[in-house]
């Protein structure tokens, strides 16, 4: 599906410094639907370091399977800093891993606001041991696929510089 893809190219560099020091990868995904996970699963070794992907398209599966509070969702939206920050230290706190990443976001065409614009993306990443990282994305004039691709891109990137530069690894 990804093979030979910028975000392969992206995997393999994560993979690669996670393995060298052998940090484990979770994900919780609602937009990408799994996507992070396959593009890292498109990488030989990927087993030394993924420890699980978690698809939580709806409301219900955030809840249930990350336990981001149902208020929360509610009172913020699922597409939101809050969530995706929630999304992704209740992956963390329910996998074996070092790092998880969190995204959640409108790939449209529908379900976009003035407030909340189709291509929004929120991305949460979770390090034992590390301050919480979020950054939010507007992936503008591109269609549902394009966003969601780029949401991996950026999510692999995020993971990329936190095992170089966040004291994990050096980069020799």
């Amino acid at each position: 599906m990804y093979a030979h893809s910028v975000a392969t190219e992206m995997a393999k560099e994560a993979i690669k410094f996670a393995t060298r020091n052998e940090l484990k990868i979770v994900t919780a995904e609602s937009c990408t639907a799994g996507m992070i996970c396959t593009t890292l699963t498109e990488v030989a070794g990927a087993s030394a370091v993924l420890d699980r992907g978690f698809v939580t398209y709806s409301n219900e599966a955030k809840t249930e399977m990350l336990g981001v509070d149902a208020g929360l969702i509610e009172a913020k939206g699922a597409v939101s800093e809050e969530v995706a920050r929630a999304m992704a230290d209740g992956a963390l706190a329910r996998s074996n891993a070092d790092i998880a990443i969190a995204v959640t976001g409108i790939a449209g065409p529908d379900g976009g606001s003035a407030e909340k614009p189709v291509g929004l993306v929120h991305f949460a990443l979770s390090c034992k041991g590390k301050e919480q990282r979020h950054e939010r994305r507007i992936f503008s004039a591109m269609d549902r696929g394009a966003v969601r691709a780029a949401a991996v891109e950026r999510a692999l990137v995020m993971i990329i510089e936190t095992v170089t530069n966040r004291g994990f690894v050096s980069i020799d």
